[in-house]
């Protein structure tokens, strides 16, 4: 698995893709070290710098640059928690697949996970101008879109439960970065405050 071909294929030929993860024998491991475990640094890295070294404008208000150790904190945490993410949304496809008439495989439901998040993570080299951030969360539309393709043709899901299959899993995956999300904001923004407490601001 080239990771350059992969990222490339699935997001310009995601049909043709597709047929190409179904047959290939890939472990969980080989999915997150040889491919997730990179990608998802793209958002973590270029927030970092974004947040650090070119900061939020507003305006006549000046801008706002994140404190280093609080960017550290957000970015580790963003990093190992969207991958945490990755294998519990990929877990609840799976452990939902009798439901929706298909065969449960971790690997299988893996795959879909992982390599339809390749839009959102490639998109995320836009963090390095938080201003752009938004364009992330349409990437992330799309990686939708490519979740839908992957569950059709990875998990063989029965045409008339399909919908209702991707939109329970679109919910899961609504909650899930939603927590991550919450759980990444009270951390890292409050180390800030709690050092803005020490310094006596």
């Amino acid at each position: 698995m080239n990771l350059v071909e992969r990222a490339k294929n699935i997001l310009l030929t995601p049909a043709k893709e597709w047929e190409v993860i179904k047959g290939e024998n890939l472990t969980i491991a080989d999915m997150f070290t040889k491919y997730a475990m990179i990608l998802a640094a793209i958002p973590a890295i270029a927030g970092f710098i974004g947040y650090v070294v070119i900061g939020m404008s507003f305006g006549g208000f000046g801008t706002f640059r994140m404190p280093f150790g609080t960017a550290l904190i957000w970015a580790i945490l963003t990093y190992i928690l969207s991958l945490g993410g990755i294998f519990l949304l990929a877990f609840i496809i799976d452990a939902l697949a009798p439901s929706f008439g298909c065969t449960k495989d971790m690997t299988a439901a893996v795959k879909i996970v992982v390599f339809s998040y390749t839009a959102a993570w490639v998109a995320g080299i836009l963090n390095i101008i938080p201003a752009l951030a938004i364009l992330v969360s349409l990437a992330s539309i799309y990686s939708l879109y490519l979740m839908y393709m992957g569950m059709q043709k990875i998990k063989d899901v029965p045409k008339d439960k399909m919908m209702g299959y991707f939109v329970v899993t679109i919910i899961a995956a609504i909650v899930v970065f939603f927590i991550i999300g919450f759980v990444v904001s009270r951390v890292a923004f409050g180390s800030m405050a709690g050092l803005a407490g020490v310094s006596g601001f």
